[in-house]
């Protein structure tokens, strides 16, 4: 079976803020690929990414990239190109989904719940961002890892954290802040995994409780009733088919008080570390790493447009 898949590249690390993420994902990708008998091999995407592709003969590339570059729609318009067959989302739905404010449009456009933002730029006035409500949700349009996220509970916060958002990007995404339950829904092929909710101490789930945090704490199953659960899959699954998503991905949502969810973001190439969120669903779901992964490597192809 593994021949099957013909000489595959996997392509990780790149230059994006999340670089270091995507060497880890990458070299457990490659391993997983490497018990299981495949013939992979693990490249650092650089300047000479099409020339190493081109030279390596490869029959399918397994993209374990995150952030900028890499989710973005660049690297898979690349291999289009080359008509390299890849995992994950196409061109269109990578690069909308890497932009949390056209997702939001689209979700929105869709009838899709998702809370109310405003788009600012560094000098502009704060008044449209400040009617929202506080307490506010300040993040990069484009970034993953909650890199450049901050919570601001006070008007006179906000400056500062535009200012730090628009170090990752000129666009800033300002929503309000939902407060409630977090959960996360993976998605492999067109179905949903079990949901997991998150805690942690930390002011809200960002890149120290994702990656490095020993006190966060994952729940699956998630604890909701299987009908509420059941729905929440369904709205995730209506989320990722709304952007065009294909392959494999995540969504993530709240729970409020009341019990009305809130969509956040859809992520198209999740992490794949030893503190990931899809393979721990996928394990409760009786698929272990090395099954996943070539789940996903069998799935290469779909997301080429």
């Amino acid at each position: 079976m593994s021949g099957a898949y013909g000489r595959v590249a996997v392509l990780y690390g790149g230059r994006s803020a999340e670089r270091e993420i995507s060497l880890i994902s990458g070299q457990a990708v490659y391993a997983a690929l490497r018990r299981c008998g495949v013939d992979a091999t693990p490249i650092d995407v650089g300047d000479d990414l099409l020339a190493q592709l081109q030279a390596g003969r490869f029959d399918r590339a397994f993209i374990a990239l995150h952030g900028r570059g890499g989710e973005d729609g660049t690297v898979q318009g690349a291999l289009e190109l080359l008509g390299l067959p890849y995992t994950g989302s196409g061109v269109l739905a990578s690069a909308l989904a890497m932009d949390k404010v056209r997702t939001k449009q689209i979700w929105q456009a869709y009838g899709l719940p998702t809370a109310p933002w405003v788009e600012l730029h560094p000098g502009e006035a704060h008044d449209a961002a400040l009617a929202l409500g506080l307490p506010l949700a300040v993040k990069p349009a484009h970034e993953g890892s909650s890199l450049g996220m901050s919570k601001v509970v006070a008007a006179d916060q906000l400056a500062n954290a535009v200012e730090l958002a628009a170090r990752y990007d000129r666009r800033v995404l300002v929503e309000r802040w939902i407060e409630g339950g977090e959960y996360t829904a993976g998605i492999l092929g067109h179905q949903p995994l079990p949901l997991i909710r998150l805690e942690t101490p930390n002011l809200f789930y960002d890149y120290e409780a994702k990656y490095h945090a020993e006190t966060t704490r994952y729940h699956c199953p998630c604890g909701l009733p299987l009908e509420q659960e059941s729905r929440l899959q369904a709205l995730a699954l209506a989320a990722f088919d709304a952007v065009g998503a294909q392959g494999w991905g995540r969504v993530d949502l709240m729970l409020d008080g009341s019990g009305q969810p809130w969509l956040i973001e859809l992520n198209t190439i999740p992490g794949l570390t030893d503190h990931s969120l899809v393979p721990m669903a996928a394990n409760v779901a009786g698929i272990d790493f090395d099954a996943l992964v070539l789940r996903i490597l069998e799935s290469a192809g779909e997301g080429v447009e």
